[in-house]
């Protein structure tokens, strides 16, 4: 047996397959699970959560956000532009402002929830 299998398989044989079973009908597929894991890799930089509470309390430009968290607009731009993709944030246009807001309800829960386990 290669070293690597020794790696990942149990000392004792003994497979609950009624739980294996059942947790496996559970399980979102492949793409859902490597989507989920994505969108959770937006939320790894503090410059973009930043920007969502600054957009829980309103919806804002660049050069208010810039200006409210101490940056460059195209700074701001840019992790605007990577929350539009992921679908976290909205846009629309005012004239020649382009105004940003939260996309929906979704984004405040899973910050809310986020930030309730780490301050427990």
């Amino acid at each position: 047996m290669s070293p690597e299998k020794a790696a990942y398989q149990c000392d004792f044989i003994c497979v609950h397959e009624d739980v294996v079973d059942s947790v496996k009908q559970s399980m979102p597929n492949e793409v859902v699970l490597f989507d989920l894991s994505e969108l959770f890799k937006i939320f790894g930089d503090s410059t973009r959560i930043r920007i969502l509470y600054c957009l829980f309390a309103h919806e804002m430009c660049v050069c208010d956000i810039a200006t409210l968290l101490g940056m460059t607009q195209s700074a701001i731009s840019h992790q605007l532009a990577v929350l539009k993709r992921s679908k976290l944030v909205s846009s629309r246009r005012d004239g020649k402002t382009v105004i940003y807001a939260l996309a929906d309800d979704h984004v405040r829960r899973i910050i809310d929830q986020g930030f309730e386990h780490v301050t427990e």
